[in-house]
């Protein structure tokens, strides 16, 4: 019996339309549409991981910092300039809730689709 290969092929995202969020982070990132379906788009590059984005019907976006409807998962976006990456995320769609855990270090954002996400200067 031989050992199957397995690799990680994306990180899939819950939202009520694929194509906004996929639009949102495919110019955030630089990524392209690698497939795409009325309830299904993969962003992504040629041997690389990719960004999928799920059509859910009954779509609830998370509530952060409220427990009430807590985030799942999120991105850790690395950036060198911090103000420069948030301008730009803004510019796209994103949005900035008021509490701010540690805005000197980073900076946690909201996609289109309410899913919290972070710039960070770590690892840049």
């Amino acid at each position: 019996m031989s050992t199957p290969e397995i690799r990680y092929l994306s990180v899939d995202f819950d939202c009520s339309d694929p194509a906004e969020l996929a639009r949102f982070y495919g110019d955030a990132l630089d990524l392209p549409v690698v497939y795409t379906s009325e309830d299904f788009v993969l962003l992504g590059r040629e041997g690389a991981p990719g960004l999928g984005f799920v059509r859910q019907t009954d779509y609830r976006p998370p509530t952060w910092p409220d427990p009430a409807h807590g985030k799942q998962a999120h991105l850790e976006l690395g950036v060198t300039d911090l103000d420069a990456a948030q301008r730009k995320m803004l510019a796209l769609g994103a949005t900035l809730p008021s509490w701010q855990p540690r805005p000197d270090v980073w900076r946690v954002l909201l996609d289109p689709a309410g899913h919290p996400f972070c710039l960070s200067t770590h690892g840049i």
